[in-house]
C-alpha cells in the first residue's frame, strides 16, 4: 500500500490529527515505513495456526452468585460522612 498526500490528509481526519505542511512530507515517510513493516506479517505462514482470544490460558473463576438479604438503608448510611434521609450527599461534580 502506497501512501499518498491524499491518504495521509483522510487518516488525518479521521484521527483527528493536526500538523502543518513542513511535517506532512515527514508523516508520508512514517506512514509507508509503518505500513510495509505490517505488510511482512503477510510473509508469516500461519496455516494450521488457531487464532487467539486472549493471550492467556488462565481461566476466570466465578464465584456462584448467592441471594443475600440486603442491608436496611439506616444501616448502610450510619458511617456516611453527609447524608439526605436515604441517600448519600456528594459533592457536585457537573454544572
Amino acid at each position: 500500500m502506497n501512501i499518498d498526500q491524499e491518504t495521509l490528509n483522510k487518516i488525518a481526519h479521521l484521527a483527528r490529527l493536526e500538523f502543518d505542511e513542513n511535517e506532512t512530507q515527514a508523516m508520508v515517510s512514517d506512514m509507508g515505513k509503518i505500513i510495509s513493516f505490517v505488510e511482512k506479517l503477510n510473509e508469516v505462514n500461519t496455516d494450521g495456526v488457531d487464532p487467539l482470544t486472549t493471550m492467556s490460558h488462565e481461566v476466570n473463576a466465578f464465584r456462584d452468585d448467592i441471594v443475600k438479604t440486603d442491608l436496611p438503608p439506616e444501616e448502610v448510611l450510619k458511617n456516611a460522612p453527609a447524608k439526605d434521609s436515604s441517600y448519600f450527599r456528594v459533592p457536585k461534580v457537573l454544572e
